[in-house]
């Protein structure tokens, strides 16, 4: 394999070390593990819950400890990675990954279960972050927006592809096959990066292994009120998401009697975020992203609000919940990204570290929200669609907070202090 003494952030690294396309791939395939991981138990969730005898509420905390494992460890995979490079950690987050996904299946309790899913996610951290890090070492500017638009619509599939595979997987065998299929191909996406993908941080900007950078991004995060406002304001907007994923099988599968077919109606709501996120990319430079997802938040607010009177007054039929999710779910597409960028504006010269930052408040935050959401239900969609209301609520007052009171464009003021 050709290796460079330099690595300048162009376009050209990733092509002379790799074809773009495998690069892409790769990378890809790292961040999909972490989607697939959450959603490919979902259609096992009655199956665990009967291996186990514990109620379906409980199993949903197979998701929460596994995004708070992941949430945190993203923290540290960052510093970790500017001081050893980026494969060594990689290359241990997904030994991680993999020996959690086997031990998973050999449980012999469902605490035990919870521990192997949040020590699972935790080595799952280091596949996103140095999947991004990989991407900044290699390109820059308009290259690097264009890579990550391709590896982000390869990421965006995965969450309609995994319940699908999931249900084949208990249908053919039982569900402790989908943590040995997560484990396959976790080892097979290990063996492809070190086969094919270089070390990518040159060595003379390896950084040395501090606490301090940690401690500056929170420091920044939290004194900037644009910054502080639009993470928490993040972080509660995707708690209604973390509670669709926890909810949709038990709201589809068992209420609406969908069983095996739920997937498909999952995959509808997904295919409709995803169709939105790359509608965003095309619009966001022309409309503004304060403008597209301020209208779009409005909208969630009062689609969700509408929908809970409605739930809460009627007995409500599946088609009329999938219109109520079709309507809601290409929102989420609206407005992840946008707040994001909004919230990193103001933080300039230290976005790698800030991101993790950003991420661990989101993820962990997002992932309490719709566990508190989730551990609500009650045998209807009304739990899941008045949370969605109310996070969206707060939400909104989270922006109002950040932006002076001021919607759909910025007030003229930095965010600073």
């Amino acid at each position: 394999m050709q290796k460079h003494a330099e690595a300048p952030a162009t376009e050209e690294l990733a092509q002379t070390v790799i074809p773009r396309v495998e690069f892409i791939a790769i990378v890809a395939g790292l961040m999909a593990l972490n989607a697939l991981a959450i959603d490919i138990l979902l259609p096992a969730f009655p199956n665990i819950s009967a291996a186990y005898s514990i109620d379906g509420n409980t199993v949903q905390y197979l998701l929460l400890s596994y995004v708070m494992g992941f949430g945190a460890a993203q923290l540290f995979f960052g510093p970790i990675s500017d001081r050893f490079g980026r494969r060594k950690p990689l290359f241990f987050g997904l030994a991680v990954y993999i020996v959690c996904a086997i031990a998973g299946s050999f449980a012999p309790s469902f605490e035990m279960v919870l521990v192997f899913r949040f020590i699972q996610g935790l080595g799952a951290a280091a596949t996103r972050v140095i999947a991004l890090a990989v991407v900044r070492d290699t390109h820059a500017g308009r290259a690097m927006a264009a890579t990550m638009s391709l590896v982000m619509m390869v990421f965006m599939v995965v969450p309609i592809v995994a319940p699908f595979v999931g249900q084949g997987i208990i249908m053919i065998g039982p569900w402790q096959h989908i943590f040995w299929f997560m484990a396959l191909l976790a080892v097979v996406m290990t063996v492809w990066t070190a086969i094919r993908l270089p070390e990518t941080l040159n060595s003379a900007n390896r950084r040395p292994l501090a606490l301090r950078p940690v401690l500056k991004g929170f420091q920044l995060v939290v004194s900037n009120r644009i910054s502080l406002f639009y993470t928490l304001a993040t972080a509660f907007f995707f708690g209604s998401l973390f509670a669709f994923l926890n909810l949709a099988q038990p709201i589809l599968g068992d209420v609406y009697g969908l069983d095996s077919y739920f997937p498909l109606a999952m995959a509808m709501g997904a295919s409709f975020m995803a169709a939105a996120s790359l509608l965003n990319a095309r619009i966001v430079e022309r409309l503004g992203m304060r403008r597209l997802s301020h209208g779009a938040l409005i909208a969630h607010l009062a689609i969700s609000a509408a929908a809970s009177a409605w739930f809460y007054t009627h007995d409500v039929p599946l088609w009329q919940f999938m219109v109520a999710m079709i309507l809601i779910m290409p929102l989420f597409g609206l407005i992840g990204a946008n707040f994001n960028s909004i919230a990193m504006e103001p933080l300039g010269k230290v976005a790698g570290t800030a991101s993790s930052v950003l991420g661990f408040t989101q993820t962990v935050g997002g992932g309490l929200c719709g566990a508190a959401i989730g551990q609500t239900f009650d045998g209807t969609a009304l739990p899941l669609i008045a949370g969605s209301a109310l996070t969206s609520l707060i939400t909104l007052v989270l922006v109002l907070i950040a932006e002076k009171g001021k919607l759909f464009s910025h007030p003229g003021d930095d965010g600073h202090h």
